[in-house]
């Protein structure tokens, strides 16, 4: 006898479980706890087996005839529907851990496994993670070029230009990881090509008149403000490093016996290490500063503590103190400064190049540069700084310049 809504409803738990049969394999188990759950039981390959539908009344009586007549139709297809069922268990568990997030979090991982500098890692979780936030839960097999550029196109009108080429580059890069792990067959990115704006080009703001230098260079002998932000503004003007490279220096890089710093690839723009000559003034402005690291390690820590290093801001920060507005100097600017007065007095445009640490595509000339222009590199630092002296003597202290002129000549 085919059940009814009626007999379900009426139906009350007992000592020990029980059926209540609809015909064709299906059931009703009420157990002693008063849930009623549907059940079909069939045989496949000579055994038996069963599947559950789920519980009454969530899955109504006639959802359950639906389902068992599903479950028949496969049965008469010769296919076993507990196998499609787990198929889709498994399916279901697949795509989960196929989204686009999830695949951003293993990419993520893997770059930090392999050693990727920690402001690397910081910024593509920010343009992964947040930016691209909306595709977080998409299944990454059906994310779209359209949906890509849609996101991108946003970022894009927001004024962000570089920002928007730069996500579409990390998550072609998120596309390829999960083409290679066979999670998609396709990088829809490649669709958007040209179809984004250039990017504004905008040179970091610098100073290469020697005179309005010099002036610069008296400003920060002036600074008021925290000690090691002074010296730290002078070490970059005498050895054109990068800001987050004299920020972060700790004792252990120094020799000061060999007058040489040495910055591990960790912590280098090109990830390959790089070694700084130290110039007798550049020693000197160490030795005064030295103490204020004795229990941190931090050469130029600030001033909430030892084990800190100044803030990335701080530099700019200290130049709009002084004066000079972001379209005039900025931190970065120190590095062009001694790059253009370098050139253009003739130095040797190699060494410079060496100093300033810039990637040669060529391996083995890069090894072989560092290695030759070395004696060339510490004499160019040390002509540096004292050209850096010589700037400093104000125009209206004509005798004393004359004096620094002679000797740098000599």
């Amino acid at each position: 006898m085919r059940l009814s809504n009626f007999a379900i409803t009426k139906a009350r738990p007992k000592e020990k479980p029980y059926k209540l049969s609809d015909g064709a394999g299906l059931h009703l188990l009420v157990e002693k706890s008063g849930s009623k759950l549907w059940r079909f039981r069939y045989r496949f390959a000579g055994r038996e087996n069963m599947l559950t539908f789920g519980a009454y009344p969530t899955i109504s009586l006639a959802e359950a005839r639906a389902k068992r007549e599903d479950a028949r139709k496969q049965l008469a297809a010769g296919i076993d529907p507990s196998a499609t069922r787990k198929q889709e268990k498994l399916g279901v568990t697949t795509t989960a851990s196929n989204t686009f997030g999830a695949i951003v979090e293993e990419l993520l991982a893997r770059k930090e496994a392999n050693e990727a500098a920690g402001s690397t890692l910081s910024k593509n979780r920010w343009l992964l993670q947040d930016l691209a936030a909306p595709l977080s839960k998409r299944p990454i097999s059906e994310i779209t070029a359209a949906e890509i550029l849609q996101l991108l196109k946003r970022i894009e009108t927001s004024g962000r230009r570089e920002t928007a080429r730069r996500l579409r580059g990390l998550i072609g890069s998120v596309f390829r990881y999960a083409i290679v792990t066979l999670r998609a067959t396709n990088d829809p990115t490649l669709a958007t090509h040209g179809a984004l704006l250039a990017p504004k080009v905008q040179h970091r703001a610098a100073i290469i008149d020697e005179k309005e230098l010099g002036g610069l260079l008296r400003a920060i002998d002036e600074y008021d403000g925290w000690p090691t932000v002074a010296a730290a503004l002078k070490f970059m003007a005498l050895t054109f490093a990068r800001p987050g490279e004299v920020r972060c220096a700790m004792r252990k890089e120094f020799d000061l016996q060999k007058s040489v710093w040495r910055i591990s690839e960790e912590r280098t723009k090109m990830r390959r290490p790089h070694e700084v000559p130290l110039s007798r003034q550049a020693l000197e402005l160490l030795e005064s500063i030295w103490s204020l690291s004795d229990y941190g390690g931090i050469v130029f820590p600030s001033i909430r503590s030892n084990r800190v290093p100044l803030s990335e801001n701080a530099f700019n920060a200290a130049l709009r103190r002084m004066g000079y507005t972001k379209e005039e100097m900025t931190a970065h600017g120190f590095r062009a400064s001694a790059s253009s007065i370098l050139n253009t007095r003739g130095f040797n445009p190699d060494v410079i190049e060496a100093a300033l640490a810039h990637q040669d595509e060529n391996e083995m000339r890069r090894i072989y540069n560092r290695a030759k222009y070395w004696p060339e590199r510490v004499k160019l630092m040390q002509d540096w700084a004292d050209l850096l002296d010589y700037f400093r003597i104000p125009y209206s202290d004509q005798g004393a310049r004359e004096a620094a002129l002679a000797a740098l000549r000599s």
